[in-house]
């Protein structure tokens, strides 16, 4: 059952050193601020796992969080690598990052089975790719019924999912609406969750057709954190800082220059250029 707790409170109690995470959105509502938590808290030896790896996770690779990154594609949207990851990858700096590597549909349906506690997720998928060559989780199974050969990976099962969302109501049911990914089956599928939020309101009022509640029984711990998606975006809240976005390229392609960031904008108490950036936003 969800329990109101501070954002510090809420990563302290629920995500562990050697955990694996999930930290979920697409392009909208990833949770920068949680991530920058674990971060601060100095949490170690994580298995992150998301299917769209870009800043954020650049960010926790940087700082040395990851053992191993699970994920589908992984980029600065529009803008190109991600610096602190292929220095993981080929360096190993600042430690050696395992990686698997997955498709989209692949990632998507092992959420799913997760979620619904299945052991696997079987898919049509795969064909004439090179992944499985690299990859030994997967696999494929024979349908007893028809004799197809279909796709089959492990179900993604994580220690903790994060996710940012829109509104909580005062008995902890969260409101998800906007452009949605997997961040529903994440937390269905989690052990424990973590959910930020820009507000809290005494009921959700009208909704879009693509809005998502997880019931307060689903949610772990929620944490108020307005602006929580910075610099991402929050539909209705505030829009996407695509200035970062491109500034991040030179501030994490050198490692002094990350350090420093990491410094100032995560780490000290008065955040100075990250919130030049809120403040153009």
């Amino acid at each position: 059952m969800a329990e109101f707790l501070d954002l510090a409170a809420a990563v302290e109690a629920n995500l562990r050193d050697g955990d694996s995470v999930a930290m979920e959105g697409f392009t909208h509502l990833i949770p920068y601020a949680a991530g920058h938590e674990v971060i601060r808290q100095g949490r170690k030896d994580l298995e992150l796992i998301r299917m769209t790896p870009d800043l954020l996770y650049d960010q926790l690779i940087g700082v040395g969080a990851a053992r191993k990154l699970k994920f589908s594609w992984g980029g600065n949207p529009g803008v190109g690598s991600l610096h602190r990851m292929r220095d993981a990858v080929e360096n190993g700096f600042p430690n050696p990052i395992e990686v698997e590597e997955h498709s989209h549909a692949a990632m998507a349906n092992a959420y799913e089975a997760g979620a619904a506690n299945l052991p696997f997720a079987t898919f049509r998928g795969y064909i004439g790719a090179d992944l499985p060559k690299v990859n030994p989780q997967i696999r494929s199974v024979t349908c007893p019924f028809t004799g197809e050969v279909l796709a089959a990976v492990p179900a993604i099962r994580p220690d903790v999912a994060i996710i940012h969302a829109l509104r909580a109501d005062r008995v902890g049911n969260v409101l998800i609406e906007g452009i949605v990914g997997v961040q529903k089956e994440a937390v269905l599928a989690a052990r424990r969750s973590i959910v930020t939020v820009e507000e809290v309101v005494e009921e959700f009022g009208p909704r879009s057709a693509n809005s998502v509640i997880l019931p307060a029984w689903t949610v772990g711990a929620i944490a108020v954190v307005p602006g929580g998606a910075f610099p991402s975006y929050a539909h209705g809240y505030y829009k996407r800082s695509n200035a970062f976005y491109r500034d991040w390229d030179a501030i994490s392609r050198d490692r002094e220059s990350f350090a420093a960031w990491v410094k100032e904008n995560i780490l000290a108490k008065d955040a100075g250029t990250f919130a030049r950036y809120a403040r153009a936003a």
